[in-house]
């Protein structure tokens, strides 16, 4: 759980971050429509929320600072009757001050014209100014006579690649969750039924257990569905003796996990399909060894590639000299994604990989990464051995970065071949 007091110790760390005689403003998100006069479920902001904590839309955060001191504000929306007999309840002015650990609180209706004051005199405005929200558009011509605009989430999204120990056993608990749903598919009959079944059976586990929702549409990809690294028709039938990819993660407490294990439909690995898990297994097993503070994910990304190249020259699925193999990136027709990215408010977590000078940033204590190298082989390639054919494999988990080296929060989730057996459905 994230105290009111640990979001009040993010604001004013931000806070630092503004010049003197600025103001800043961060919105919450607005609903998104899915058809017609129908919307998505509303999840709020994930930049808006890690200052925050507050998951209610028409909502904004306001930075004002002068030579002397800063302000924070927070607007709600107001309470409505009329409007919460269809949408729900709102907390509202009252509760908010006394819940929110900032200066003020107002409804947002009032807005527009307290912005009017606070622009006044101030020499620089923070925003989002990548952003296409109507609302900060109207922020910016309110502010036209502030000629120093800056990007106020590049400072949110530095500070969001280390996480805090309660963030972390949030992602924790998504994980967990997570686990039970993989462990159950693995466990259930599966010859005969649709990809969608599976992935039914997936969002249930992590309904029951208490997420929020999945952290992203999640992949159930049997047989050459999982040559499609973004798959998610999740329609297709499951054929005896093929593998099926499942990449499934649930958000918890708008925390996510990002998990991806590759299982036998039957139960049981042919022995090309051992080959190849085996050596995206080994590769992600040393990759993992890797990671420690001031490691660079370019460096691991590198590894992985000579890794999985001398592999599939092994196999007879890549031929020639291994140096000039890597040089030309023949890989890439088999590997084509990087070796992993942040993750936490979000499954893509934004925060930073270059740092103000252009150099990478490195890992450090605190950061959380997935790790996931891949073999993608098309059935229709006829240039690798036909026994590979059609064969998709990814295994991902996640990495928390410690002072001495790594945690791997995942590693609960069974992923050798032996386990993936044992637990499996035989049918």
């Amino acid at each position: 759980m994230i105290t009111q007091k640990e979001y009040k110790k993010r604001r004013d760390i931000l806070a630092k971050k503004l010049s003197k005689n600025s103001i800043g403003i961060i919105f919450s998100s607005t609903y998104k429509t899915r058809s017609n006069d129908t919307d998505y479920p509303y999840r709020q902001d994930s930049n808006f929320y890690y200052l925050t904590g507050f998951k209610e839309d028409n909502s904004a955060l306001v930075f004002v600072k002068t030579k002397n001191e800063t302000k924070t504000v927070l607007f709600v929306q107001k309470k409505d009757a009329q409007l919460e007999l269809w949408t729900g309840k709102r907390m509202g002015k009252k509760k908010a001050k006394k819940r929110f650990l900032v200066d003020e609180v107002f409804v947002s209706d009032d807005l527009q014209k307290r912005l009017e004051k606070y622009v006044v005199g101030k020499k620089t405005l923070y925003c989002d100014l990548s952003s296409k929200d109507k609302r900060v558009k109207r922020f910016l011509k309110q502010s036209s006579a502030i000629k120093t605009q800056k990007n106020i989430i590049h400072f949110i999204q530095e500070m969001r690649l280390i996480k805090s120990p309660s963030e972390i056993n949030l992602i924790k608990k998504a994980i967990s969750i997570t686990k039970d749903a993989h462990h159950s598919v693995m466990k259930s009959k599966k010859i005969g039924k649709k990809e969608y079944e599976l992935l039914a059976q997936i969002e249930y586990e992590f309904k029951s257990k208490g997420a929020y929702s999945d952290a992203y549409t999640s992949i159930v990809a049997g047989g050459n569905n999982a040559n499609t690294l973004h798959y998610i028709k999740n329609n297709k039938p499951l054929i005896d003796k093929e593998l099926i990819l499942i990449d499934a993660g649930s958000e918890y407490k708008h925390y996510a996990s990002d998990i991806t294990r590759t299982i036998p439909v039957n139960g049981k690995f042919t022995s090309s399909q051992k080959k190849l898990y085996k050596l995206v297994l080994d590769t992600q097993l040393e990759i993992i060894s890797m990671i420690k503070p001031h490691v660079k994910r370019s460096d691991l990304q590198k590894k992985a590639e000579e890794l999985l190249t001398k592999g599939m020259i092994k196999l007879g699925i890549l031929k020639g000299n291994y140096k000039k193999l890597i040089k030309k990136q023949k890989h890439k027709k088999y590997y084509p994604h990087g070796i992993g990215h942040w993750m936490g408010l979000d499954v893509h977590d934004p925060a930073p990989y270059i740092n103000y000078d252009d150099k990478e940033i490195p890992l450090d204590k605190g950061m959380v990464l997935t790790i996931e190298p891949g073999l993608y082989i098309d059935k229709n390639d006829k240039s690798v051995p036909k026994k590979y054919r059609g064969i998709g494999i990814r295994i991902e988990d996640n990495i928390l970065v410690t002072k001495d080296g790594y945690e791997n929060l995942s590693k609960d989730i069974v992923k050798t071949i032996k386990e993936i057996e044992s637990i499996s459905f035989k049918s």
